[in-house]
């Protein structure tokens, strides 16, 4: 049976003790509890919609030291593709201990699969794209609030509201190895799961958070490929990105290996708050997490968000945020050896007490370090009212900012021990006022020096250099020995099998390549017409998609047209009819294979329409 969205709903409730020798077919309802093999079909199967359905699914896997092999086998739970928002239900519970599910394609659920109070759960090379997001209302041109994620509770399992690939709760030492997800919202979100290994995973193109966690400790999440969960992000409109991420610790997450992910183009690339339970008494905190050799690059907000709490954030790339890495009320925190370029702050911490920042390369910045502290505090917090949150005891040393417009701009903080440093091509060096004690000695170098700012205060602490600095190879040299220390203290070694999880060489990368639409970021696997400015009555559009050819077919509301034919990538110039209040272009493409937003393929060689149709606009961009 070929794999179809349309497909006769299945009706049957059948509790199966025992699975037979040949391929077993799925009916609505199945209880699985012994290992066996799927038959490799399309299965139309809708899930329970009683209340807390969710906790219920079409198929139940219960039982302990069992296989299920889906062998490739497809869950369908809907009828209508396109609208992933009205998407219900569970496809897949699972249920016992040592268990372990592999080669199943899940599309059209709320939820793909969910599991709880499951030891030593495996999910394997397993296809969970295509499942519920939300239909978002921000507009190229006006962000609407309603589009925020509030992942901030998860007790009662709020979470789930935003849909899921795969929800896990209290499972411990699980390991998630080889899962698809695109098209969807959210990829593995965790609550309360200890020891957890999810590495070799792609999830990317999603609306919201590509790997979640809750309350959970110890786990190792690595070699993933997390880029484009984003939201909430029109590039030269706004950045804002909704608090969707690639990576989210939140509430008391602890003693986690984050390391050799690629999570790029995501709203937030890794995001890490205490918890509302720290937030309120001061006690505890997301602590004693390893952030390693991520790169966190083109996010809209931060590369790294880590707050309220005690973190190491080593040798991650963070290149084209508007922070690349966010620090507001860390302590005892450790950012060291990361590379940071072509971002407004580099590395901001408001609130901050006895934190290291060495070893960091800045270029291209607006502003390389900013420390400060506010003169109040919300009146509603708890934590401000059992914790210190004055801005205090920083080591800045052995960072390197080349081309960095303003390298310091730090202000009402006090113990400040700033050495080694390098600075080259800046604007001011030292933007602050109402320091306290500043501890810095005469070997900061200082390359092609302009205004010093508040450094004047310093003249023994910086050396006027001639030259140019050394590279950014040379900084990074692992033959160095600072370098070699460094490694001995920060390094966490990459797993044998674990998959490189750099973006190709040749793809579209930059936050201009952040296209969101209604029902979440574009893919670069279908063909778009996408309006990128408009100056008096030309539109200017950027035209993406597979290898092959587009033409002009039709069109309304228009005098000339720069091309008529063309292959992707273009910029197409459309100038408008002055007297024209609606506006339509019709295209056609024919090269490579296409899928469309909502999983559906269209084979090398068909012909595909897609178009743009809106109102007459003004706006400026």
């Amino acid at each position: 049976m070929k794999h179809n969205w349309i497909y006769a709903a299945l009706s049957a409730m059948v509790a199966l003790s025992a699975c037979q020798s040949d391929a077993l077919k799925l009916e609505e309802g199945m209880v699985i509890r012994q290992s066996c093999t799927i038959d490799t079909d399309t299965f139309r199967l809708n899930a329970p919609q009683a209340p807390d359905s969710l906790w219920s699914a079409a198929i139940t896997i219960e039982g302990d030291h069992i296989v299920v092999d889906f062998n490739g086998a497809v869950l369908i739970g809907t009828d209508d593709p396109t609208r992933p928002d009205l998407f219900q239900g569970t496809a897949i519970r699972v249920k016992g201990s040592n268990v372990t599910i592999k080669n199943v394609r899940v599309h059209g659920y709320k939820v793909g699969l969910i599991a709880q109070h499951v030891d030593s759960l495996q999910i394997l090379d397993s296809d969970f794209s295509y499942n519920y997001r939300q239909r978002l209302h921000s507009t190229r041109e006006k962000e609407d609030l309603r589009d925020w994620l509030y992942m901030h509770h998860n007790d009662q399992h709020e979470w789930l509201r935003y849909g899921a690939a795969i929800y896990l709760h209290n499972c411990d030492k699980a390991l998630i190895r080889g899962i698809h997800v695109t098209g969807g919202q959210n990829g593995l979100l965790m609550r309360g799961c200890d020891g957890t290994l999810a590495y070799n995973n792609t999830i990317q193109f999603n609306s919201g958070v590509g790997i979640g966690l809750y309350r959970s400790t110890n786990n190792r999440i690595m070699h993933n490929k997390l880029d484009w969960n984003v939201r909430g992000y029109s590039y030269g409109f706004y950045a804002r990105g909704q608090d969707a991420a690639g990576i989210l610790l939140f509430d008391r997450c602890m003693g986690n290996i984050i390391a050799y992910n690629s999570a790029t183009h995501s709203g937030d690339g890794f995001f890490l708050w205490a918890g509302q339970y720290t937030m309120d008494t001061g006690l505890e905190g997301s602590d004693k997490n390893l952030i390693y050799a991520n790169d966190f690059s083109y996010a809209p907000t931060n590369g790294v968000e880590v707050t309220f709490s005690e973190t190491t954030v080593a040798f991650n790339k963070m290149y084209e945020c508007t922070y690349g890495l966010w620090g507001g009320y860390s302590h005892d925190a450790e950012f060291v050896g990361n590379d940071i370029r072509n971002c407004t702050w580099g590395i901001a911490v408001e609130h901050g007490q006895r934190n290291l920042i060495s070893h960091n390369y800045f270029e291209n910045d607006s502003i390389g370090i900013k420390l400060w502290e506010r003169p109040s505090q919300p009146e509603d917090w708890g934590y401000s009212k059992h914790r210190d949150v004055s801005s205090h005891t920083y080591t800045i040393e052995e960072n390197l900012f080349r081309n960095v417009a303003i390298p310091l701009q730090i202000s009402n903080t006090d113990h400040i021990t700033l050495m080694q440093n390098i600075f080259w091509e800046y604007q001011l060096l030292w933007d602050g006022h109402d320091l306290g004690t500043i501890q810095g000695l005469p070997n900061n170098e200082l390359y092609s020096p302009g205004p010093l700012g508040f450094a004047e205060h310093l003249p023994h602490t910086f050396i006027r250099k001639k030259g140019e600095p050394p590279t950014v190879e040379a900084f990074f040299d692992p033959a160095s020995n600072q370098m070699y220390h460094l490694a001995l203290r920060f390094s966490y070694a990459p797993l044998l099998d674990g998959m490189k999880t750099d973006l190709p060489e040749n793809h579209p990368k930059g936050r201009k390549y952040i296209i969101i639409d209604e029902w979440g970021p574009y893919d670069f696997r279908r063909p778009i017409a996408w309006l990128r400015k408009v100056r008096n009555d030309q539109y200017v559009f950027i035209l993406l998609g597979p290898h092959g050819n587009w033409k002009v077919v039709d069109g309304q509301g228009w005098t000339s047209l720069s091309a008529k034919t063309g292959t992707f990538p273009a910029t197409f110039v459309a100038t408008r009819d002055s007297q024209a209040q609606q506006l339509r272009l019709q295209f056609e493409f024919i090269g490579e294979a296409v899928t469309d937003a909502f999983g559906r393929h269209y084979p090398k060689g068909t012909v595909y329409s897609f178009s743009f149709e809106g109102k007459v606009t003004t706006i400026e961009k």
